[in-house]
């Protein structure tokens, strides 16, 4: 089974980089990423139209890139977590979680028995089809999985000392739109309470060893982050990008000059 070199960089204490994936996906896509200098991408089935089909074909396109797949799930239920790892996920973006005991949950759909309750299938395409020791090959799930929690609620973020204290949950992701909603100050980033929970989050991952994560709508943004801790990085989404840049060109043209 391949490794997952996202995991083992955020062990060490390293950065990595990405972005997220909504509504665009076609064959080249996991090549121009890589282009791009991309260590992993997000493909989010939460807020899109993407099916499990989509991902176990994105997912094979990114083998021998050294580009790592990873999955925000339609919901929380383990015949998602479950599907999207045996399509070849190399790890799970688990949305609004509240507590410790939720985080155990989620952890535990990841792992397969005694630790866990994750279906045998092996040979298939989340180990690329080949034979090899089944328990070897349980345990090396389990070393590359990457478990990724988002705190995006009043909840969530309240509990995130407790939430990244759980054994197996990698890194605390900021929900900065759904927790400015949950705080009642809906798009208000700049809030002294939605910063205090920004501290919050990267602190309670530092804390237990674990890394903070986000997404980044601007350079800025990602460079505030960066200076505060937060070290895994998801510069913008497809829909963003490709408006942005295009908006940009054709108010350029129109001026006879760049935007």
């Amino acid at each position: 089974m391949r490794d997952n070199p996202v995991k083992a960089r955020l062990a060490r204490g390293e950065s990595v980089f990405g972005t997220m994936m909504f509504e665009f996906l076609s064959p080249g896509l996991p090549q121009m990423l890589v282009n791009a200098g991309a260590d992993f991408v997000f493909y989010d089935l939460e807020h899109s139209g993407f099916s499990i089909d989509d991902m176990k074909t994105q997912f094979a396109l990114c083998r021998g890139l050294g580009l790592v797949p990873l999955a925000r799930p339609p919901g929380k239920a383990y015949q998602y977590a479950a599907r999207l790892l045996d399509s070849g996920a190399f790890g799970l973006l688990y949305q609004m979680v509240d507590s410790a005991e939720e985080a155990r949950e989620l952890v535990r759909w990841t792992r397969y028995p005694p630790r866990g309750q994750r279906g045998a299938i092996f040979g298939g395409a989340h180990d690329d089809y080949g034979g090899g020791d089944m328990g070897e090959k349980a345990l090396k799930a389990e070393e590359r999985t990457l478990v990724t929690v988002l705190i995006e609620t009043e909840a969530g973020l309240a509990n995130v000392d407790e939430i990244m204290a759980v054994d197996g949950v990698d890194v605390a992701h900021l929900g900065h739109a759904d927790l400015s909603l949950s705080l009642g100050i809906p798009g208000q980033f700049d809030h002294p309470e939605l910063q205090r929970g920004i501290d919050a989050i990267v602190e309670a991952a530092e804390r237990h060893g674990k890394a903070a994560a986000s997404l980044a709508p601007t350079p800025q943004w990602g460079y505030d982050l960066m200076e505060r801790g937060y070290r895994m990085m998801s510069y913008s989404y497809d829909i963003g990008l490709f408006t942005e840049s295009l908006g940009a060109g054709i108010e350029g043209l129109k001026r006879g000059k760049p935007a």
